[in-house]
């Protein structure tokens, strides 16, 4: 058959639509949608059969046409956000959406989606309310903050805390902590759309309490301490304490701000880390104010908290930009649970997923890493299939260079590499994420919930039992 013969057999669009299946397919998603994919697909098909070089190839493209049609069909009228199964060992993955939520905190977004809400409305009033009062006063008990504030992100924290006392002003920062704080977002950078002014002092290795004197001037507006939650500099270094900045801050009478970052509320040492300072410390130590990230180690949704001293917060509170930056009703209402949380310290290492995760023990990691083998061994799996011990990074920009003690199921494919074998499993209807490195696709036991074991076994045996892999 010579191309001009199978061109002619190209079903045309009109054709195409009047098709029980293509029927069924337009009152699912809608007439324009479908017939958009049915003239992308003839079209497709056309200029394949076109520069094809057998008879057998063009006629396997008109013999597929329908079924693309379809499966282009189902793809761009389905959602791409899609629940995934984080088998990577990065807790805080961001781009797997950080920290996720337990319970109690998708119940709570639920709820607030659900219909009506009294975002801005006091029930006992019968008035207009303010959207920070649901967290202000939790915010407050769990740190010891005088007053707190809430808006979309850290970055954002720290623009509207330096826009609202520090525009036009000088703020004094180490040069090694002008960190990026990813997205090729950089501190100096926030600073200067913030309007402030950005000094410099001391070195990026070494930087004493003096260096801070030295540049006030009567432009000067505060001190910033950005915590380098996302590397270390190690070796012949130096940084003033927050105790020696806030008498500093005291003898300018400027105030003392500390871009905390990961924001953590309790003491993680117990597992074999290193000490991570808390909210709560740096606000004993007299900061007077302090911002950190809701998703991170506090493990509640994308936000940037900042507590503070009450004079320093209502300005903050009051300032334009404050409307632009503000929770939306979803964050607000799983912000307030997150926080909730924290009033138990035993139920909250069970009920804050990223919590959860790095208190599992070695052990339990090992039975799940078992489990799963086993299972796989008694489907029929006679692929090559090990467990090992292996390390968990918390993520996010988390305690850099920290691990964590973990367990993986890895297996080595034997048709395909291992990059190909491991896009089998990111096609699921519930995604796997894997990590690839010598030649095996690891999974590991520490970032897969429990509760998704079943779930991920499933996956496992419907990918490596289906002969496509392997």
């Amino acid at each position: 058959m010579e191309k001009k013969d199978m061109l002619r057999q190209i079903p045309g669009v009109d054709t195409l639509l009047q098709e029980p299946d293509t029927v069924t397919l337009c009152l699912r998603y809608g007439r324009q949608s479908v017939t958009a994919v049915i003239q992308e697909e003839v079209a497709r098909v056309r200029k394949k059969i076109l520069n094809c070089k057998s008879q057998e190839e063009g006629e396997a493209l008109l013999m597929g046409l329908r079924q693309q049609i379809y499966m282009q069909a189902e793809k761009k009228n389905s959602s791409s956000f899609q629940r995934v199964i984080n088998a990577t060992g990065i807790l805080l993955h961001t781009n797997l959406g950080r920290a996720p939520f337990g319970k109690r905190q998708m119940e709570a977004a639920y709820q607030a989606m659900a219909g009506y809400c009294n975002l801005e409305y006091e029930l006992e009033k019968g008035s207009r309310g303010k959207r920070q009062s649901h967290y202000q006063d939790l915010i407050c008990q769990v740190t010891g903050a005088e007053a707190a504030v809430a808006v979309n992100n850290n970055a954002a924290a720290v623009t509207l805390i330096l826009s609202a006392l520090a525009r036009n002003k000088e703020v004094v920062v180490s040069r090694g902590e002008l960190v990026e704080i990813g997205g090729h977002f950089r501190i100096p950078e926030v600073m200067e759309e913030s309007g402030s002014i950005l000094r410099e002092t001391g070195c990026t290795n070494k930087t004493r309490i003096e260096d801070y004197r030295k540049v006030v001037t009567e432009n000067t507006a505060a001190f910033l301490k950005v915590h380098t939650s996302n590397y270390k500099i190690v070796g012949f270094t130096e940084a003033p304490s927050v105790e020696e900045l806030v008498e500093a801050g005291k003898e300018y009478r400027l105030p003392v701000i500390v871009d905390l970052g990961s924001g953590v509320l309790v003491n993680l040492e117990k597992f074999g880390l290193s000490h991570e300072p808390t909210v709560k410390e740096m606000l004993k130590k007299g900061a007077d104010i302090v911002c950190f990230s809701g998703d991170k180690l506090l493990g509640g949704p994308q936000a940037g908290i900042i507590t503070g001293k009450k004079k320093y917060m209502e300005i903050i509170e009051n300032h334009p930009m404050m409307r632009a930056m503000r929770l939306d009703k979803c964050t607000t209402a799983v912000l307030e649970a997150t926080f909730r949380e924290y009033f138990n310290e035993e139920t909250v290492w069970e009920n804050i997923p990223v919590l959860k995760m790095i208190g599992r023990q070695k052990d339990e990691l090992k039975n799940q890493a078992e489990e799963i083998r086993s299972a796989l061994w008694k489907s029929g799996f006679r692929g090559e299939i090990q467990i090992q011990e292996d390390t968990s990074m918390i993520g996010g920009g988390s305690l850099p260079g920290e691990t964590l003690s973990d367990f993986s199921v890895s297996i080595k494919p034997e048709k395909e590499s291992t990059e190909a074998f491991a896009a089998h499993f990111r096609r699921q209807s519930i995604p796997i994420i894997a990590q690839v490195k010598n030649n095996r696709v690891f999974f590991h036991m520490r970032t897969i919930f429990s509760e998704e074991k079943e779930i991920f076994e499933e996956i496992l045996k419907e990918v490596l039992l289906s002969g496509e892999c392997l």
